[in-house]
């Protein structure tokens, strides 16, 4: 059996909490405000969501804040246990919310963009407890910082899981189709996924239960 984390993104009513949890997932996601993409809810239903959330199963809030002063109270406000920061920030950033929230766990995205990527992995390892891997662009006007549904290059992701000495989460573009092929190239901690397991903008259960499947079974 695997040891693959998975968590499920873009969760976005109790029905999808209850669905998830139902099939083992390890961790929920739940989205804030962004400049694009998909599942993004209100604070106070990330709140809710979080709420229900049971003993063992971790709760990310997704944030695209880059500012410690506005995140910190943003994460005092939703109540997870655990804050994905979906834009690069200072590293004043991660040493605020580690004096002021010391049982939060930070999580960081790295948008997978080419080579540098290693190297923008390797420089933030040492400030939090985990790093996910997307396949966003920062770069562009409107910042694209998730929910793409685009794969990346698994070699470069590779690299960084052997590199980095923190957990790796894989996302972007995942789906049931491709997750054991993604596993065996990559090796990541954990998978994260959100628009691959979604028909009409829902969280769909046989979508879901093939890949918990096919991840546990890899």
């Amino acid at each position: 059996m695997s040891l693959t984390l998975i968590k499920v993104c873009c969760i976005s009513s109790i029905d999808e909490v209850r669905l998830a949890v139902k099939y083992g997932t390890d961790a929920l996601g739940f989205v804030s405000a962004m400049p694009s993409g998909v599942g993004i809810i209100e604070e106070s239903l990330i709140q809710e969501l979080a709420s229900a959330v049971p003993t063992g199963v971790d709760s990310f809030l997704l944030t695209s804040l880059v500012d410690a002063d506005e995140i910190i109270p943003q994460i005092i406000r939703c109540r997870t246990n655990t804050v994905q920061l979906v834009d690069s920030v200072e590293t004043k950033v991660y040493e605020r919310i580690r004096a002021e929230l010391p049982n939060i766990k930070i999580v960081q995205v790295i948008h997978v963009t080419g080579e540098n990527s290693v190297r923008e992995a390797e420089f933030v390892s040492s400030y939090v407890d985990a790093i996910l891997l997307d396949s966003g662009n920062p770069n562009l006007q409107i910042k694209e910082l998730g929910g793409t549904g685009r794969t990346h290059d698994w070699s470069i992701s590779k690299l960084i899981c052997s590199t980095v000495n923190k957990p790796v989460f894989l996302a972007g573009g995942l789906n049931p189709e491709n997750i054991e092929e993604a596993i065996m190239a990559v090796h990541p901690y954990g998978v994260d996924i959100c628009t691959g397991l979604r028909t009409n903008g829902h969280l769909d259960e046989i979508k879901l239960r093939s890949f918990v499947n096919k991840v546990r079974n890899c």
